[in-house]
């Protein structure tokens, strides 16, 4: 019987960091800030037959609403209760999105907040998503309930009430991060709450979910509320999966909180990632790509199967969080691409492409004064649909990353390649290098200031292929670039440095 028990202790842990993906399916993506009914179309009409495994989404539940500054996106992280109305629409928005989805086999992660509600100075009244009353002076949140019996208050010992000092664990995880009220986790009662609304979800459809500020909580408490989580519903799911869990723990090092305190409990966000692999396309402080021959953990990152991965994230991508000004961009959309090509062809990970709204930056002295900008949205504050062009790109403010071809085709590359071993490294020593996935792809780049002219081994069958960087196989044709491996699987390869995009991707499917 003990053998039995942990047996099954030790399915559930491990199940956490399944992400419970259909058809082959291996990459997630963001769609930050859209409306639930844009995603359900989106999930039928493009995601779906694109080979797209899941989406996040942003917080569902009923948050404050801001004026001052006006509907910043960062209203949404400011819990008011777990009703599930926010501006990106009701809950049977939310029901149908997850249904339609799933029915297509596009799983849903819910972005969760559950270690704090709305900022101390929040005020009273219904300035909320949904209209509810709250009090966060007291603080009182009678939807839930909490009341002040619910919260840190008494536990942190800064003089604030605010995290002071990052050294300082207890600080870190009893104090209000930037005066958001910091709820007790360490009571039942508070862990039984938010394992209920995580459950109502879970009930929904929903695969898992991305914790956010996991820093900030004991990891205790979140194994408290993990084990109390249901299982995922069997309308779409194996009996007796598990929630896919991905937590939010920016660790750079230099702190005494670090993402391995979390790991044995889910999947961590590896910040250290996105700085990183930054730093090298941007050639900052002297990197070099011909330095990524052992990306991953041979950069001090965490285990590949705990990592979820990108090359920018809602935070990061407007100078909050981590990574500063190495990160990648939209805005610089030529090194944007070869980063997203080298993270989707690269086994590394669980990777999340990004998908972002533009908004109108105002650098003063390095720091973007509108950072706090929320999405595109009329005048009363509601969130605008996205409208999709004849191109299939994306209008209104929308920049839809995950639309753009190349990285399409590259969420489609690692599909292929998927369970291919790396392989066929090459360099130049500089910033020309390639590599392969087993036999089933090969990708090359030049992000050097001089031509690449190189005949490499792809270890591809013999035949003639279609660059899916420069365009894409249609039919029997090739709207890019076609690259020809002979019966040994070597392949000439030119790439000009001076070329829109400076790589070129090739996989059997691509195959003319």
């Amino acid at each position: 019987m003990k053998i039995f028990i942990l047996a099954l202790v030790l399915h559930m842990t491990r199940a956490q960091y399944d992400p419970h993906m259909k058809h082959g399916r291996t990459s997630i993506v963001h769609l930050f800030e859209w409306r639930w009914a844009d995603i359900a179309e989106e999930c039928e009409r493009y995601l779906a037959p694109n080979g797209f495994g899941g989406v996040q989404i942003s917080p569902p539940t009923e948050s404050i609403v801001l004026s001052n500054p006006w509907r910043p996106w960062w209203e949404r992280y400011q819990p008011i209760s777990y009703n599930l109305c926010s501006r990106s629409g009701s809950e049977q928005e939310l029901r149908d999105m997850v249904t339609r989805c799933n029915n297509v086999g596009v799983n849903i992660y819910v972005d969760v907040v559950i270690n704090h509600m709305c900022g101390a100075s929040g005020g009273e009244g219904k300035h909320s998503s949904c209209g509810t009353y709250f009090n966060a002076h007291k603080p009182d949140f009678p939807s839930v309930p909490y009341s002040s019996w619910d919260f840190n208050n008494d536990k942190c010992k800064t003089s604030s009430g605010n995290i002071e000092s990052y050294h300082d664990i207890f600080q870190v995880r009893d104090c209000r991060l930037v005066s958001l009220l910091d709820l007790n986790l360490q009571k039942d009662y508070v862990r039984g709450k938010v394992a209920e609304y995580m459950n109502t979800l879970i009930d929904m459809g929903v695969a898992g979910f991305r914790v956010d500020a996991c820093k900030h909580m004991w990891p205790g408490d979140l194994k408290a509320v993990y084990s109390q989580l249901h299982s995922l519903n069997t309308t779409w799911f194996h009996s007796n999966s598990q929630p896919f869990i991905y937590q939010e723990v920016i660790d750079l090092g230099g702190e005494p909180i670090t993402a391995s305190e979390y790991t044995g409990l889910g999947q961590v966000t590896e910040f250290k990632y996105s700085a990183k692999l930054g730093t090298v396309i941007r050639k900052m402080y002297g990197e070099k790509m011909a330095y990524l021959r052992n990306w991953g953990e041979g950069w001090g990152f965490m285990s590949s199967d705990k990592a979820l991965v990108f090359v920018d994230n809602h935070d990061n991508q407007r100078g909050h969080g981590a990574g500063g000004s190495s990160v990648i961009t939209f805005w610089d959309p030529r090194i944007y691409k070869m980063a997203m090509g080298f993270m989707l062809a690269h086994p590394y990970g669980v990777t999340r492409v990004m998908s972002s709204f533009r908004w109108d930056r105002h650098i003063v002295d390095g720091k973007d004064q509108n950072d706090w900008m929320g999405p595109p949205s009329y005048s009363n504050g509601s969130t605008k649909p996205v409208p999709i062009n004849p191109d299939t790109t994306c209008g209104d403010g929308w920049v839809c990353e995950h639309r753009w071809r190349q990285i399409r085709n590259m969420v489609i590359f690692r599909n292929v390649v998927n369970t291919q071993p790396f392989s066929h490294w090459w360099d130049n020593g500089s910033n020309q290098v390639a590599f392969g996935r087993g036999n089933h792809g090969f990708i090359v780049f030049n992000n050097d200031d001089w031509p690449l002219d190189m005949t490499l081994n792809t270890a591809l069958p013999g035949g003639t292929y279609c660059d899916i960087i420069s365009g894409q196989k249609e039919g029997n044709h090739c709207t890019g670039k076609q690259v020809t491996v002979g019966s040994d699987g070597q392949a000439h390869f030119r790439i000009n440095n001076m070329d829109e995009d400076p790589f070129i991707a090739i996989h059997v499917d691509s195959k003319l």
